[in-house]
């Protein structure tokens, strides 16, 4: 089922010069981008992006984090969008990330984990109209489309 999912590259993929790589694993992986905006989150929208997470030990600290920094946001549309790019992240916890993921393969810390990516397709309706104008989604097709999906 073709989805569209939200995807972050947070604060560390950026000071480190990561945004390349990432962009590039998910292109390869065949999904399509459909909207990308580069940006320092306000306060006021990562403690909604974030908000499952109110009240929890860590929430300060990882809004600090969130807003320290430009981050990338973007939208990735494709087969299975979410479960695709939840397996190209890897887990949570790079320390337990598989090799051959972002953060097996180019993260040290859960708290600096590069990353971000809809846990399921509510959750990416949802951070999507957080982060996007329905204009600046962009609807396209590649022509190698018809080499990736029957």
């Amino acid at each position: 089922m073709i989805e569209r999912t939200y995807v972050m590259l947070k604060p560390d993929a950026v000071q480190r010069g990561l945004m390349g790589e990432i962009v590039q694993r998910l292109e390869s992986k065949g999904l399509r981008p459909i909207a990308m905006k580069f940006m320092r989150i306000p306060k006021e929208l990562a403690e909604r992006h974030y908000g499952e997470h109110k009240g929890k030990s860590f929430f300060p600290g990882l809004i600090d984090y969130i807003t320290s920094g430009p981050v990338l946001c973007m939208v990735w549309e494709g087969e299975n969008a979410v479960a695709s790019v939840r397996g190209l992240m890897g887990k949570t916890n790079p320390q337990e990330a598989a090799v051959g993921t972002i953060r097996g393969d180019l993260a040290q810390q859960t708290g600096r984990n590069l990353v971000h990516g809809s846990d399921s397709v509510e959750s990416a309706k949802r951070e999507i109209q957080l982060f996007f104008n329905e204009y600046e989604l962009v609807d396209w097709k590649r022509s190698v489309d018809a080499w990736l999906f029957e």
